[in-house]
């Protein structure tokens, strides 16, 4: 009998995002659905056993959570199109989620999202994530915001800090692998619940420092 999770991942295709469905596949208690855009993408997961779905955030995506459990949102769209993507994408994936009665959507966010006017050449993209995690939060569904700070290639050191934007300075950075394992920690039913947090490199289990 399956009673595993199943966990759809909105850009699963993304470096972070093939992280994910890496660290769900590897999961006692979860099962990866990867939603990708092109069919190529669609080849590369369907090649690793990973159930894989088809759909592209600018159109309809109500198909895509039809076998899944709960969402992580880890969809960008790199700039080049933060409305369209990181911002409606992602509400039309919380509509879609919440149509379906799904138990939990875990959001990846970014770090400077309550104020985006200090973003520099990031403020669209931060006014984007700002709107998205908005809408999850007055959404009705059980959710968790993630909010990075700058993003990094090096391996994963297992290990966080969490708090908000006051207690961590502002200038930190985080391993891709490492904010991959939070998203998927913070699954868990009770874990953070309704919660929205910044994290960065820190000295605390990842287990730990969510709980």
């Amino acid at each position: 009998m399956n009673t595993k999770e199943n966990i759809l991942v909105a850009g699963a295709n993304g470096t972070t995002g093939k992280i994910i469905i890496n660290i769900l596949k590897q999961s006692e208690i979860y099962n990866p659905i990867a939603m990708v855009r092109k069919q190529e993408q669609k080849e590369h997961f369907e090649n690793q056993k990973v159930q894989t779905i088809l759909a592209d955030l600018e159109s309809d995506v109500n198909q895509t959570v039809q076998d899944a459990d709960k969402v992580i949102f880890a969809a960008g769209s790199g700039g080049k199109n933060v409305v369209g993507v990181d911002q409606d994408g992602a509400k039309k994936m919380v509509d879609a989620a919440k149509k379906a009665n799904l138990k939990k959507f875990v959001m990846l966010s970014s770090i400077g999202t309550d104020d985006p006017s200090q973003g520099g050449d990031l403020t669209d993209y931060l006014k984007a994530k700002q709107n998205a995690d908005e809408y999850l939060r007055s959404s009705g569904l059980d959710y968790v915001i993630v909010r990075p700070g700058a993003l990094t290639n090096d391996n994963a050191t297992g290990k966080i800090q969490t708090g908000d934007i006051a207690e961590l300075n502002k200038g930190g950075n985080i391993t891709r692998a490492d904010v991959a394992k939070t998203l998927v920690e913070v699954l868990a039913d009770k874990v953070k619940l309704n919660e929205t947090f910044e994290i960065m490199a820190g000295d605390t289990p990842i287990k730990e420092a969510v709980q």
